[in-house]
């Protein structure tokens, strides 16, 4: 099994480094643009030919995944900023009302599918790359949220959060220092599918045109608008679409390794502090309930 973890986390190190490295380094070495030339065509010194309005293909995927990548981490730092304390709130208040006052609006945006949801708000105005992460982040909020909530629900149904109400500690030590450290876990898996999915929507965003112009720099839109000479000049297609299947799949593929990780290293413990018939309760609790 820890060869199949490791194997796992190789792979997934091979899979992603290649569209970071592009993406975050790439407008380092991209260099002026060149003269544009007819649209696709190979070779004249492009490495990749060019796009459909002439320019160099290896140009604009070297300029192209930065605002995917970035605008895909901002959404889902967003997401979590927002849900973080909502569900929480959520979970650790004995008043009803607050926690339906919370919950609620969030259900009825749950009910929209995301994608639409964001064709709607793009017909209103016309988000930019800011705009296109905030929105991106809010459709993730209501899901974030409930999983939140979730699992901090089952966090402070144990004892130890009960120890800590009854020694006077503050909403905000049980929330974060025991509750928020509690679902760490769930929360790191929650992460990686949720980053790949962010990274889905926000191509697919721009490959519709929204946040991004007719003819932005962009992996998603390379995709787009170079698909009519998919067979005359593939690469302009093909590149920048495998780049973003390999961020996704390398995202996923080191989340998942690095959990497995965790997980197997952490079950040891958790046995030893739940096992055994020595000690009494009380202090059993007061151990789950230190810092």
């Amino acid at each position: 099994m820890r060869n199949l973890r490791t194997g796992r986390f190789t792979l997934g190190i091979a899979v992603i480094t290649l569209p970071l490295v592009l993406a975050l380094l790439g407008p380092l070495f991209a260099g002026e643009p060149g003269p544009r030339t007819p649209s696709f065509t190979l070779g004249d010194g492009h490495w990749l030919g060019t796009d459909f309005v002439g320019r160099d293909v290896w140009q604009q995927v070297l300029h192209g995944g930065r605002p995917v990548v970035l605008t895909a981490l901002a959404a889902t730092a967003l997401a979590y900023l927002v849900a973080l304390p909502i569900g929480l709130l959520s979970a650790l208040t004995h008043r009803r009302w607050l926690e339906e006052l919370l919950m609620r609006p969030l259900d009825v945006l749950l009910a929209i599918p995301s994608l639409l949801l964001i064709l709607l708000a793009a017909t209103v105005f016309s988000p930019g790359a800011v705009g296109l992460a905030l929105l991106v982040a809010v459709v993730n909020v209501p899901d974030a949220a409930r999983l939140v909530r979730a699992a901090a629900a089952e966090a402070a149904a144990r004892p130890a959060v009960e120890a800590l109400r009854m020694q006077g500690e503050t909403w905000w030590r049980m929330a974060v220092g025991y509750v928020g450290r509690s679902m760490l876990r769930t929360l790191a898996a929650d992460a990686g599918t949720r980053l790949t999915g962010v990274l889905y929507l926000v191509a697919t965003a721009a490959f519709l045109g929204v946040g991004v112009a007719p003819d932005a720099t962009d992996w998603a839109v390379m995709v787009d608008r170079n698909r009519t000479g998919l067979f005359v000049q593939p690469w302009a297609v093909v590149v920048p679409a495998l780049l973003i299947v390999g961020l996704t799949m390398g995202t996923n593929l080191l989340f998942d390794a690095a959990l497995d990780k965790g997980g197997r290293q952490g079950a040891p413990a958790r046995t030893a502090t739940s096992g055994g018939t020595g000690g009494s309760l009380r202090s059993r609790t007061e151990k789950e309930a230190r810092p």
